[in-house]
C-alpha cells in the first residue's frame, strides 16, 4: 500500500498536475493538503474519470484538506482544534484497515518581537500543536496505530532547512515549534522520511519568493509522514517526490511518499 501527502496550494489551479501525477504515480491513498475550495465547489467532475473515492473538508479561498484512495474509505470524520473554529485542516479516516490522520498544521505567520508583540496566528499554531495530542488521544488508535501526516509547517531539525543557522527562530524553524512537535512525537510518533534517509537537502517545500529556489535547491522539509505503534513495523519506505515542483506553474510543495505492507 502506498500513500502519499501533498500540498497542492489550490486543487483548482494544480489539477492538471494532480491527475498527471496520480496517473504516473498510482499511489493507494493521497492526503492533499490547501485545496482552498468549499464544498460545493470542489472540482469532484474534473476527478471522476481517475477512479479514486473523494473525502473532502474544505473552505472557501484558504485552507481546506482532501483525501483521494482506490479503495473506499471507512469512518471518516473532520475535526477543529483551538484557534479559528471555521478553519477546515483536519480529516481522520480508515483504508485498508489503515487509521489515517491528514492535516494542514496552521503556518503561524510571524513570529512575536518587542517591537511587534502581537501574532494572533502564532498563538494560533501554538495552541492547536498543544492540543493535537489530546486530539488523537480521543481516536483511541491503541496498539494498532496509524499514520499522521500532511503539511507539518515545521522543518524540525537542522537538516530540513537551507542554512539552518540563518532560519533559527524564523517561522516553522522555531524553539517553540520544535518543542511542540517533540511533545507530540513522544507520544510514539515517528518520522518516517528519516528513518531511512539522512542528512541535509532532502527538501518538501521550495519558497516561490526566492530567487531559482529549485535550481538552488533552497528548500525546507516541511511536509511529514509519520506512523504511530504497530504500524511502525509494516513501512518498507519513504521517499520524497521533487519532480512535481520543477513543472510549470506547480504548487510550491512536493509529494512525499511511504510504503507499507499488507
Amino acid at each position: 500500500m502506498v500513500i502519499a501527502s501533498w500540498n497542492v496550494n489550490s486543487i483548482r489551479a494544480r489539477m492538471g498536475h494532480l491527475k498527471k501525477w496520480l496517473e504516473e504515480t498510482q499511489p493507494d491513498l493521497l492526503a492533499l493538503q490547501e485545496t482552498k475550495v468549499d464544498g460545493p465547489q470542489f472540482p469532484h467532475a474534473d476527478l471522476a474519470d481517475t477512479g479514486y473515492h473523494v473525502a473532502i473538508h474544505g473552505q472557501k479561498s484558504y485552507n481546506g484538506v482532501a483525501i483521494l484512495s482506490r479503495e473506499p474509505l471507512e469512518s471518516v470524520s473532520t475535526g477543529y482544534l483551538p484557534g479559528w473554529p471555521s478553519d477546515c485542516r483536519v480529516q481522520v479516516c480508515r483504508c485498508q484497515g489503515v487509521a489515517i490522520i491528514n492535516t494542514y498544521v496552521p503556518n503561524g505567520t510571524f513570529v512575536p518581537t518587542p517591537k511587534n508583540p502581537e501574532s494572533p496566528k502564532w498563538e494560533y499554531k501554538m495552541k492547536w500543536l498543544e492540543a493535537f495530542p489530546e486530539f488523537v488521544e480521543k481516536l483511541k488508535l491503541g496498539n494498532e496505530g496509524g499514520i499522521w501526516m500532511g503539511d507539518i509547517n515545521i522543518a524540525p531539525g537542522p537538516d530540513d532547512v537551507w542554512e539552518s543557522a540563518k532560519h533559527l527562530g524564523d517561522v516553522g524553524h522555531h524553539p517553540d515549534e520544535f518543542k511542540r512537535l517533540d511533545a507530540i512525537k513522544e507520544r510514539g510518533w515517528e518520522d518516517l522520511f528519516r528513518r531511512f534517509t539522512q542528512g541535509e537537502g532532502h527538501y518538501t517545500f521550495w519558497d516561490f519568493r526566492t530567487r531559482d529556489a529549485v535550481g538552488r535547491n533552497l528548500g525546507w522539509r516541511i511536509d511529514h509522514i509519520y506512523a504511530l505503534g504497530d504500524m511502525q513495523s509494516r513501512v518498507e519506505g519513504c521517499w520524497i517526490d521533487k519532480e512535481p515542483r520543477t513543472w510549470e506553474k506547480a504548487s510550491d510543495h512536493c509529494p512525499i511518499l511511504a510504503e507499507l505492507t499488507e
